[in-house]
């Protein structure tokens, strides 16, 4: 079956916005994520005590030292989500916070959202929406509007006909 030649010509321009657009998504994840992570570090940072004293009701091991190392994670990996730099490494640090939050803090509600018991949805639990955006800019990357492919450019080896060039 032919298509008219109206919907073809809408289905291509609908395909050259779509190609037009694609750097969207990652950046506007990293940005969203980034800023998260960051705003959570600051507050973190500003108050060690607190976070000390909830990660040893949550029996985290070496609390004080955890906390130091997770609020800097935040605060740091968040800078280097909105930039697109590292962007894989911070994900997947990131992600490792994010998993142990899961484990401790957000496990009842996990769990409660698993079991459809209650009015706890999966899209409820904070560190699984955010492990799961993380998951994804550890496998796709920073994308087209980042750090991390400005420099991808820059150190990746010319080969001889680009040398010629410039």
């Amino acid at each position: 079956m032919d298509l008219p030649q109206p919907v073809l010509k809408a289905v291509a321009v609908g395909r050259k916005l779509a190609a037009a657009l694609a750097f969207l998504p990652s950046l506007l994840t990293r940005l969203v994520m980034g800023i998260a992570f960051y705003q959570t570090g600051s507050g973190k940072l500003a108050s060690p005590d607190n976070v000390t004293s909830f990660f040893s009701e949550l029996g985290i091991p070496f609390p004080e030292l955890n906390a130091a190392f997770v609020s800097r994670l935040e605060y740091y990996g968040g800078i280097l989500l909105v930039l697109g730099l590292l962007t894989r490494l911070a994900a997947a640090l990131l992600g490792s916070t994010m998993i142990v939050a899961l484990m401790t803090a957000d496990r009842a509600s996990l769990l409660e959202a698993l079991g459809f018991s209650g009015e706890t949805g999966l899209t409820d639990v904070v560190p699984l929406v955010y492990g799961l955006f993380l998951l994804w800019l550890l496998i796709y990357g920073g994308g087209a509007v980042s750090v991390d492919r400005l420099l991808g450019r820059w150190l990746r080896p010319r080969s001889r006909s680009e040398v010629g060039r410039g």
